[in-house]
């Protein structure tokens, strides 16, 4: 069952009829131009129990919503809740534990408000997801079978500390953990992890500006790392946001001193037109283990023509295009979303000279880069490249 451009007063007279009749998925989206301040004034929303639902997604515009007191969720395996002020005494943690949603396997909470104490107990629960559940004080998860879990600026707001995050998770099964909040091991508890393939942590700023924000925004990256001394793939994000000429400002890569040892890194560089030379060899001196490598370039600008002013340190200390690097097990590399810049070509070269037993480097650009262009920079790379490289990509001839 589906819903749109419904009212709050209209959902309260149907969803209990709902309730009763709907034995599969239910998609609920409130649209509304009621302002923000009404939308609180209208008070809560009751849920009533689906005892025979299988899939609920709620999108509420802010609204207010209680959980029901009582009721089992029998047939429920997922549930998404966005934009949702929790109302009343926090049950929503008992709401989704095994005893009354024994079926639940994929749990999403995304932009909720109300909840300071989340604490849950499922023998079901595969994926959890919770993406600025704001005002959350205390998390804790006993779930035996969890595979995935992503906790993203849940304890922060803008990257700085609003709480001192209390967070207890037991998850042995975990697979792949994506932790966006700070994780001081004196406040966090992640449990045994044995079985963790995939890490992706708090995106890492390069240089420092004036206030000394982003310091402490790295410090939720570092501190993840130095939790785990082997993982098989490894997401990590190098963020330079200064657009202007970098000058005096602190370089702060010298705060990793370490990775964990890894055999995949999906590495995602934002560089606003400056080079991103020096900090991925600070990293990559750090993975001489690596087998692959996939290299993402991002930006919500795309501008091939921008350089760096006259003056910008960014590409210091320039001894890292000439300082050795044994990548010596690294046999595939995936380059994407290029537009051409020659510090794309600069960090591509080295990777050709550090990657002695390279097999295979596959090639995509973005998708306004002309086709000309993309040739020519094909070209390139297939003149740094060696004969017994698989160069891979729609442009190479």
């Amino acid at each position: 069952m589906e819903a749109s451009h419904t009212t709050p007063e209209s959902m309260a007279a149907w969803l209990p009829i709902a309730a009763r009749r709907i034995s599969g998925d239910l998609l609920l989206v409130l649209q509304t131009n009621i302002p923000d301040y009404e939308v609180w004034e209208r008070g809560a929303l009751e849920l009533p129990c689906f005892e025979n639902a299988t899939s609920i997604t709620l999108e509420l515009e802010g609204l207010g919503l209680t959980m029901p007191p009582s009721g089992i969720f029998a047939r429920l395996t997922n549930l998404h809740l966005g934009c949702i002020r929790l109302r009343g005494p926090s049950m929503l943690g008992e709401a989704v534990s095994s005893p009354r949603c024994p079926a639940l396997q994929k749990l999403t909470l995304s932009g909720t408000s109300g909840l300071g104490n989340l604490t849950i107990h499922s023998e079901s629960l595969l994926e959890m997801t919770l993406t600025r559940v704001h005002g959350l004080q205390q998390l804790n998860v006993t779930a035996p079978a969890l595979k995935q879990l992503e906790v993203l600026s849940c304890f922060t707001k803008g990257g700085m500390i609003l709480i001192l995050p209390v967070a207890n998770i037991s998850a042995p099964q975990l697979e792949s953990l994506m932790w966006w909040d700070d994780s001081d091991p004196k406040f966090t508890q992640l449990g045994k992890m044995e079985n963790l393939q995939c890490l992706s942590t708090f995106p890492f700023t390069i240089y420092e500006e004036t206030d000394h924000v982003r310091e402490l925004q790295n410090s939720y990256c570092t501190r993840l790392l130095r939790r785990f001394e082997l993982i098989h793939s490894l997401r990590f994000q190098l963020v330079n946001d200064l657009e202007d000429i970098i000058t005096n400002q602190q370089y702060l890569m010298e705060d990793i001193t370490r990775l964990p040892d890894i055999t995949f890194m999906f590495l995602d560089i934002t560089g606003n037109g400056h080079s991103f030379g020096p900090s991925s060899f600070h990293l990559l001196r750090m993975c001489t283990g690596l087998r692959k490598l996939s290299l993402t370039f991002c930006g919500t600008t795309i501008r091939p023509e921008t350089l760096c002013p006259s003056g910008c340190v960014c590409d210091q200390p320039p001894s890292w295009k000439s300082k050795e690097l044994a990548l010596n097990c690294l046999r595939e590399v995936e380059v994407c979303n290029l537009i051409g810049t020659e510090h794309e070509a600069a960090l591509v070269e080295r990777l050709f000279v550090w990657a002695t037993v390279l097999q295979k480097m596959t090639v995509t650009f973005h998708c306004s880069v002309a086709e000309s262009k993309a040739k020519e920079f094909c070209q390139m790379l297939q003149s740094f490249s060696r004969p017994e490289i698989s160069m891979k990509g729609q442009h190479f001839a």
